[in-house]
């Protein structure tokens, strides 16, 4: 399989003339075959012919979920169904699925940038690869899975659950790449320490982990209990899957989009205006090399910042931020913003706390009430009294500080708040009952 490598370190010209070529092609594919693509254009006043550069991209109306939704299950697909090899889908908890579909030569690309993915995160064909992502309608497993495949390394394709035995497997087959959520990470690294098995005396090398957002200080916290290198991997369904942007090892500073498969934007997501680079705002993707399920403008609801700087590692890609977190994750507690990865940074920051929490939002008297559930270690937790409360206040204190918003901090016992095997569920919102 080729990796198309070779687009990794492009001059800038070269790629954007690349660029240009698929987004035409991919437009007028789009147009011709996806009826919600055709109408969309009409009523915006846009012709494929009208795209003569790569910044006329913004005058293209935004994809949304709710569209993928609206036309459930097929209805975004630009190929017959014959030509179809794959779907997955997502959850649909709330509401119905989005369903994505692939060709087969969308396979063979999606393989190759894993592979390349893989590659950026330090393994090797002589790697072992202990995946830990959910196999199924979710893409995690599967995209990881061909690209380890496509890479040259060896693959042991457990998924998530029966973490026991995923110690047993890490311990006696000596895998030296793992991949899986971060959540699911620490829940492993728990299960180790239980069964008595050190990841110091593991062979791990490098942690490839995304799914969801996860801070610097979750970074730290996981290379000093797994020992080993970690970093930061980003995708979608509705876009890819995993492999859409890839930190590398060497500098672990942002996220190298894979620039020859997708066109990355900034939008205020207020406005939908464009924002320059450096600046926070929605993630934007477009495909331009996708057959079966090209998205055009999908907002993913994900906050970052871009950096068109060259890294260290060569790539010349621009690098996107780790994702801050979500639109749809945003808590507005009297009417200040907070995402649960500015929660995590707080609480990485005290000694004693573990990297496992919960925010509650209620609402009492028309007031909103956040409240901090936090889970300590077995040391801190047989303190006396005065001294967790002590603890509770300056967390509480640090969060007022950090955030401006006021916090209830509840500690409670290790091993309390549920453990997941995929993505955690960080917050919930009573407000919504």
């Amino acid at each position: 399989m080729i990796f198309d490598i070779e687009y990794e370190t492009m001059p800038r010209e070269a790629l954007e003339a690349i660029q240009l070529r698929r987004l035409q092609a991919t437009v007028e594919r789009a147009y011709a075959t996806v009826p919600f693509y055709r109408n969309g254009f009409e009523s915006a006043g846009i012709k494929p012919g009208d795209i003569k550069t790569l910044d006329d991209l913004k005058h293209l109306p935004f994809t949304t979920k709710q569209d993928l939704r609206d036309n459930y299950p097929f209805g975004m697909f630009a190929v017959p169904m014959d030509n179809v090899v794959r779907i997955h889908a997502s959850s649909g908890t709330t509401g119905k699925p989005t369903v994505v579909g692939y060709t087969a030569r969308d396979i063979n690309t999606w393989a190759s940038l894993m592979a390349r993915s893989l590659a950026a995160g330090g393994a090797t064909r002589g790697d072992i690869v202990h995946n830990a992502f959910g196999y199924g309608l979710f893409t995690g497993g599967l995209g990881v899975h061909y690209g380890a495949e496509a890479l040259g390394a060896s693959v042991i394709p457990v998924s998530g659950g029966n973490t026991k035995r995923q110690i047993v497997i890490m311990r006696d087959f000596g895998p030296t790449i793992l991949t899986a959520t971060p959540s699911y990470i620490l829940h492993l690294s728990e299960v180790a320490e239980e069964m008595g098995v050190s990841f110091a005396d593991l062979k791990f090398k490098f942690g490839i982990f995304g799914a969801e957002p996860w801070s610097e200080k979750m970074r730290e916290e996981l290379e000093r209990k797994l020992h080993l290198t970690a970093v930061d991997i980003y995708g979608l369904s509705e876009v890819m899957g995993p492999g859409v942007s890839m930190e590398c090892h060497e500098a672990k500073k942002g996220l190298h989009v894979f620039e020859d498969h997708f066109i990355p934007e900034i939008i205020d997501p207020v406005s939908g205006e464009t924002l320059p680079y450096g600046q926070a705002g929605e993630l934007v993707f477009t495909s331009i090399t996708k057959e079966a399920f090209p998205v055009i403008r999908y907002r993913t609801r994900d906050i970052t910042s871009l950096n068109p700087e060259p890294c260290i590692c060569g790539r010349t890609h621009v690098r996107m931020n780790r994702v801050s977190g979500r639109t749809d994750d945003m808590l507005i507690i009297r009417g200040v913003n907070v995402f649960p990865s500015q929660i995590e940074s707080v609480l990485m920051e005290m000694e004693g706390v573990e990297p496992h929490y919960q925010l509650v939002v209620d609402r009492v008297d028309n007031l909103d009430i956040l409240t901090v559930n936090v889970e300590v270690g077995e040391h801190i937790f047989s303190d006396e009294v005065k001294q967790l409360q002590r603890l509770e206040r300056r967390i509480s204190k640090n969060i007022k500080d950090y955030l401006a918003v006021s916090a209830q901090v509840k500690l409670v016992e290790p091993k309390t708040i549920t453990r997941s095997e995929g993505k955690a569920v960080r917050v919930i919102d009573n407000r919504e009952i």
